[in-house]
């Protein structure tokens, strides 16, 4: 199978809440009336739900209960309510497991990548909410392969775990695409700003460009980071492994990876919710 052909499989793709077209439109523009944006999300009871479990949850500790949607969009802002429609879009777009991956520990993963790049970007100077949004799909094409591709996955899996840095190696060898490219073809497939898509694709070697991608540098450096918890090594043990050309071209020392960022468990608590 092509990778153009897996990216037009439906039964391999998630499927995408309407009101994400609709935010999409205004990507660009975190104005966007508050009303508008609640208007949208209203005609999705699930999301809406969601939002409200979000906005009351521990990570944002009100002081009042949030009771509304047009509350919540006032309360957390255009750009974390964009990062839930289209993390909610990624969870609940599939419509069954995929044969042999477990999708809750993907999805933590997944939540752990965003959690690392958004707090490397902060010590960067880069856009961190992106680098959130962009951690939390960067990966997404591991779950469409096992998805379309069971038998394909299967092998890959007892070669290299979804989570083992040599999994891309062996997908090119056997698909001649890595789950990278998968991932670049949804967002591209879904309209998203092609900044997502350049990104992504620029993930697994983000020194190659001309410039290099410094957003693709901290997806980089934090799905490394999400890796190593995965791996359930201590940081200290693994100190040499640390992408430190990388690292270097984004100003980071690696003891500010290895001993600053807190544990991903601290970086992430609180919002669970938008992976359940």
């Amino acid at each position: 199978m092509t990778l153009d052909e897996l990216l037009h499989n439906p039964k391999a793709l998630p499927t995408a809440p309407k009101v994400l077209a609709d935010l999409l439109q205004h990507f660009d523009d975190p104005g966007v009336p508050a009303a508008h944006i609640a208007r949208s999300l209203s005609a999705d009871p699930v999301l809406s739900a969601k939002l409200l479990r979000l906005a009351n949850s521990a990570y944002y500790n009100v002081s009042r209960s949030v009771a509304t949607v047009d509350d919540a969009v006032r309360m957390l802002g255009f750009v974390t309510v964009r990062t839930l429609v289209i993390s909610s879009g990624l969870v609940n777009g599939f419509k069954s497991p995929p044969p042999g991956l477990d999708l809750p520990r993907f999805w933590r993963y997944s939540l752990n990548t965003a959690c690392s790049a958004r707090w490397i970007a902060r010590k960067t100077g880069d856009d961190a909410e992106l680098a959130f949004t962009i951690g939390l799909m960067h990966a997404i094409g591991l779950v469409i392969i096992h998805a379309g591709m069971p038998a394909e996955a299967q092998r890959l899996d007892q070669l290299a775990g979804p989570y083992d840095p040599a999994r891309m190696r062996h997908e090119l060898d056997a698909l001649g695409f890595s789950f990278y490219d998968v991932s670049a073809g949804l967002a591209q497939r879904w309209k998203f700003p092609s900044v997502f898509t350049n990104t992504i694709g620029d993930v697994a070697a983000p020194l190659l460009g001309s410039p290099p991608d410094r957003l693709a540098a901290v997806i980089h450096l934090a799905a490394w980071r999400a890796q190593l918890n995965e791996a359930r090594e201590a940081p200290d043990d693994v100190a040499g492994e640390v992408p430190s050309a990388v690292a270097a071209m984004l100003g980071l020392e690696p003891s500010e990876l290895l001993g600053e960022m807190p544990p991903l468990t601290e970086l992430s608590a609180g919002l669970e919710e938008l992976i359940n």
